[in-house]
């Protein structure tokens, strides 16, 4: 049985499992592709399967796009990344950090599920100003202090009240745009001191409304300039257009029913983030907001790969890319990194995961790998060692990195690196 067979194998086992309802997955070695391969629905109501050019909800694998964004603008000199977030975002000026709130950690990797309080919260917390202000660098580390919504933590709580903001003015006119929200989030207690440890949080939709800042445009007008465009990628931005909707995946949701699984359509809103995505936000949500195919996001793995170039067009100079797709926290953040089951062997920098010790991951690794997923299942991942691109797509809320991903991959690289 050949490698794409075995694949497609799982992939129907999947679906007829409910574990998803439709996936289709891209793998691409020394700028070939080596495998295309697709089972299920994108959208089970509509009877439409899956297909090559299916448009997924990116959710978190929107961040190392965002990162890239911000590379783009410190090769120009147009930002350092040691510069205070309150340079270019005065809401980050005077800040408040709460003392031992107790650490987050998450299940499974990317996207922004349910977090699990990994310390008692009982006693009242105390609230210090910060003496080390929020840098850029944080951002891109999420070590910045700032969190996404909990209903335990104070900075948790005070998170979810701007969303909640976000959420009631979604589709009014009073629709909260990326550089609101980014300032609203700045009034937040932060839940440790910027630098001091590391949680997953909105720092990438901050950075969103620094790249706007910098660059006197539109988060989503300076991706399209500045990414999309030069790239190619006609079918990534923050919305999906009338004449592309045939195309867009539908999104599921697991029940269980007298012990059994299945899969149910889902159309809540996350983060701010609209569901049907018919229309330009007003939130250019760099932390989730775009959509995308997966030959799209091919094209901006395969630039990475390449040290910033593709087709002739450069992006980014090599030096630039080296540094984005190497980084590495320090030792009292990965402390706090590591409470993320799943990411075992991993370290983060730049808004993605990259890995340092593949011996010590739960599935095969490989030592420099790097990338990120999204909340409904998405995933990308570039071994430049190998190199390598591994790309999956499907949508099921609470996915991120789940047993499909890691079957998938570890299979390929058995048979890749044998």
């Amino acid at each position: 049985m050949s490698l794409k067979e075995k694949l497609q194998s799982v992939m129907e086992q999947s679906v007829s499992d409910c574990e998803v309802a439709g996936v289709n997955l891209l793998v691409e070695k020394d700028g070939e592709e080596i495998c295309y391969c697709q089972a299920g629905m994108a959208d089970r109501e509509a009877n439409r399967p899956m297909s090559r050019d299916t448009i997924f909800r990116l959710f978190s694998q929107s961040k190392p796009v965002t990162a890239a964004a911000a590379m783009i603008l410190m090769e120009r000199g147009k930002i350092d990344l040691c510069q205070p977030v309150s340079d270019f975002l005065p809401a980050y000026a005077q800040q408040f950090y709460c003392v031992e709130e107790g650490s987050i950690g998450e299940e499974a990797a990317g996207g922004s599920k349910k977090e699990n309080i990994s310390r008692s919260t009982d006693a009242s917390p105390i609230i210090k100003p910060v003496m080390q202000p929020m840098r850029v660098f944080d951002l891109l580390r999420m070590t910045s202090g700032l969190v996404y919504p909990d209903e335990i933590t104070m900075s948790g709580k005070q998170a979810a009240t701007v969303f909640d903001k976000v959420d009631k003015q979604l589709f009014t006119k009073d629709a909260m745009t990326t550089r609101e929200i980014a300032d609203a989030l700045g009034k937040c207690t932060l839940a440790y001191e910027p630098g001091s440890s590391w949680r997953y949080g909105t720092s990438a939709d901050v950075l969103g409304a620094v790249i706007e800042v910098v660059s006197g445009m539109k988060f989503g007008e300076f991706l399209e300039k500045e990414l999309f465009g030069p790239l190619q990628m006609k079918d990534t931005a923050f919305w999906v257009p009338e004449e592309k909707r045939g195309r867009f995946a539908a999104a599921y949701e697991t029940v269980n029913n007298e012990g059994k699984n299945s899969l149910i359509r889902y159309e809540g809103h996350n983060l701010g983030i609209c569901n049907q995505m018919e229309h330009k936000p007003a939130f250019e949500s760099g932390g989730g907001g775009l959509a995308s195919t997966l030959d799209d996001y091919m094209r901006f793995s395969r630039m990475l790969m390449q040290g910033g170039t593709l087709d002739g067009v450069r992006i980014l100079q090599p030096a630039t890319v080296k540094y984005m797709v190497s980084g590495e926290l320090m030792e009292r953040q990965q402390t706090a990194f590591e409470q993320w089951i799943g990411l075992e062997g991993f370290t983060y920098g730049n808004l993605m995961r990259i890995c340092k010790k593949p011996q010590r991951t739960g599935y095969i690794a490989c030592e420099g790998e790097y990338g990120w997923d999204g909340w409904l299942g998405v995933y990308f991942a570039n071994f430049p060692q190998e190199k390598l691109t591994f790309l999956m797509g499907t949508q099921k809320k609470d996915s991120g990195t789940f047993t499909l991903t890691r079957k998938l991959r570890s299979m390929l690289l058995a048979e890749i690196l044998s």
